[in-house]
């Protein structure tokens, strides 16, 4: 058989562990990337397309004749890209716009929800008509969740427990997209189920548990994700059961029944209350980022044929392994980020990768010497596998210790709910 050519849209962290992964597999022949990043560029061609290119990227996939699109970020998602794809036969793995719909509006996913049967919290739409003060009363007694029903690159929630904080965003939301949620606030410890589904069936990867506060203890402002490790111990054997029946298989059977049929990954948010009842918080149409660095390491299967499989409707066919190993990984962010981060500046002690333990760029780049310099808020992540948790932290720590980035900061508690 052929080998074939994969191009992976998206220049993070989660682009750079796809791109390793798939680099790997016996069935590839070459793997581009756009736009790409510093560690992309080392196995992988970069291309200087953005990944909110949607014409720029099929013209690329098409003279590249390239034989599988993965998508990173939900943006090209939303705008289509699948859809545009799929009109010269490109096999895409990531969903069609109208099911991507399903990240691009909090409002469907909820409506989505309320038609398959799947658990989530309750919840008021609000817009210039409601009653912002009785709407508020209601959830009163827990932190308030606002949700902007627009996409909002992760940072389009608020869950506070100041009412003015609360109010604020809510009034400031209306006035630039019309709308937006109100949520309850549901209790428990959270994970995330990253689900890769098509028309014939799917397949639920192992278990993660990300960290969104900037600081030690689960202190500071959210952010895009500080580290993360799998398998989470919080989704039990019976809570994943529950899981499974209760919300992937009734989103498998009313995705799959679409016109066209929801091809690709599926990130399922969980809340899981301490009676092991699991929830959705919210979905995703692509992997999450940190989440995908920690989870791809443990498929045993070929991922080149996985996500082959899932793109052209053949995922029942395909048996799909799991590594018995632990996974950990902790991102080193730049200084002042969230907030505003510093750009530009060289780094150095990144360790060569072996196979238990590598360093996933994100916001990395080459200056014109060719140096290595931080491009983003989130620079890079030093990923571990390990026999233990314990092992994979302590190799993941010791890649990051070796690393100098100036006014860099990094979680030193990854993975202390489960330690």
């Amino acid at each position: 058989m052929a080998k074939g050519t994969v191009l992976v849209v998206g220049g993070g962290g989660r682009e750079h562990a796809l791109c390793m992964s798939l680099s790997r597999s016996d069935e590839v022949e070459a793997v581009h990337c756009a736009p790409g990043n510093a560690g992309t560029h080392e196995v992988a061609t970069n291309h200087a397309v953005s990944a909110s290119d949607v014409t720029g990227l099929v013209d690329l996939a098409r003279s590249l004749q390239t034989t599988l699109v993965v998508v990173g970020p939900e943006a090209p998602l939303c705008d289509a890209l699948a859809d545009k794809l799929a009109e010269f036969g490109i096999p895409c793995f990531g969903p069609v716009q109208n099911l991507a719909v399903l990240e691009g509006s909090k409002l469907h996913a909820k409506e989505v929800m309320s038609l398959a049967g799947v658990p989530t919290a309750s919840y008021h739409v609000l817009s210039n008509d409601s009653d912002l003060d009785a709407a508020l009363d209601q959830f009163a007694g827990s932190p308030w969740v606002v949700k902007r029903d627009v996409l909002a690159g992760g940072k389009g929630v608020v869950v506070t427990s100041d009412r003015d904080e609360a109010k604020t965003f809510i009034e400031s939301s209306i006035e630039s997209d019309g709308k937006v949620l109100l949520e309850a606030f549901l209790e428990g410890e959270e994970a995330s189920m990253l689900v890769v589904m098509d028309g014939s069936g799917f397949v639920c990867l192992p278990p993660s548990q990300d960290h969104k506060r900037a600081y030690d203890g689960d202190e500071g402002p959210n952010t895009g994700g500080m580290g993360a490790y799998c398998p989470a111990p919080v989704a039990t054997p019976e809570v994943l059961d529950r899981a499974i029946s209760e919300i992937v298989e009734p989103m498998h059977r009313y995705l799959a029944a679409q016109p066209v049929p929801y091809r690709g990954v599926l990130y399922v948010g969980l809340m899981i209350t301490d009676e092991g009842h699991p929830s959705v918080v919210e979905f995703n149409v692509r992997f999450g980022d940190p989440e995908c660095q920690i989870t791809l390491p443990l498929i045993q299967t070929d991922l080149h044929q996985l996500l082959q499989a899932a793109a052209t409707d053949h995922l029942a066919d395909l048996e799909v392994n799991f590594h018995d190993k632990h996974a950990l990984t902790v991102v080193l962010a730049a200084e002042g980020y969230p907030a505003s981060p510093v750009k530009g500046r060289p780094i150095s002690g990144v360790s060569v990768p072996n196979d238990s333990a590598w360093v996933n760029h994100a916001g990395t780049g080459l200056d014109e010497q060719g140096q290595l310099v931080s491009t983003g808020g989130r620079v890079l992540a030093c990923t571990a596998l390990g026999g233990s948790l314990e092992d994979a932290a302590k190799k993941a720590y010791a890649l990051l210790e070796k690393i100098e980035l100036e006014g860099s900061h990094h979680r030193t508690d990854i993975g202390h709910r489960a330690l």
